[in-house]
Order: structure tokens, then sequence, then C-alpha cells
């Protein structure tokens, strides 16, 4: 059994749903040496998340985001964790609400993703700038 790790930080993104496998892919090269195994992916962050979609529309991620808003609003009158802004309550629950690690198998050297299915971040402060991602590969080896 083969085991590795990578930290690295993402470019910036603006508020939203934003693919990233690329990124991953590129951040991991010993995914290709891993025959049979698991890639674990975790964000070093509480205002922002992870999780799988849609790859191809890009109308699928402005639809999360507009939901997302309407879902937990900025101006939620009651929120008290307002310390960074009204968009910071409301960023933290976002994560909680869609979590922050993923677990994705890998066969052949490659990430087992549907067609259709991408890796996305989702960035939910105005300004949340560089976010860190913690991986672990365990797999046997091709």
């Amino acid at each position: 059994m083969n085991w590795s790790s990578e930290r690295f930080y993402l470019p910036p993104f603006k508020r939203g749903f934003h693919l990233i496998t690329d990124h991953i892919i590129e951040a991991c090269p010993s995914i290709r040496e891993i025959e049979c195994g698991l890639l674990t992916i975790s964000l070093l962050h509480t205002s922002a998340s992870l999780c799988i979609n849609e790859n191809a529309d890009p109308s699928v991620r402005v639809d999360m985001e507009a939901f997302c808003n309407e879902w937990v609003n900025d101006d939620t009158p009651y929120f008290i964790h307002t310390y960074e802004g009204t968009d910071d309550m409301p960023a933290h629950i976002k994560s909680a609400l869609f979590g922050t690690t993923l677990t994705l198998p890998i066969e052949k050297g490659r990430l087992v993703l549907g067609t259709w299915q991408g890796i996305y971040l989702g960035e939910h402060r105005n300004n949340g700038g560089r976010r860190q991602l913690h991986t672990i590969i365990a797999g046997k080896p091709a």
C-alpha cells in the first residue's frame, strides 16, 4: 500500500461555486501511480466547502449560489457572529451544511468521477482569499 499527502493552496476565487478538479489532479501527481485506492481531500477553512456536482453546464454553479444565498441570507437579522461582515456567519453555516472533506475512489491512475461530475469549491465569502487543501492518497501501486 502506498501513502502520500499534499498540502497546497487554490488561487482566490470570487464568491460562488467553482470547478477545482483540475487543480486537485495537478497538485496530486501521485494519483497516477495508484491502481486502486482513495483520495481524501480536506479544505482547511470554515467559510468555504467542497462538493461534487455538474461539471459541464456553468449555469448549475450559478443556480447553486443563488439557492444558497436564498437558503442562508447574508442579512439574517438574528446572526450575532458578524465580526468580519454580514457574509461571515452565513459562510460558516454553508460550510457546515456542504462539508469540507471528500473521499473519492482512484482506479487505474485516475479519479473515479461520473461523466458529468466535478469537484466544486464553494466559496461562501465575498473575499475569501486563497484556500488551503490537504490531501491523502492511499492505495495499491500501479
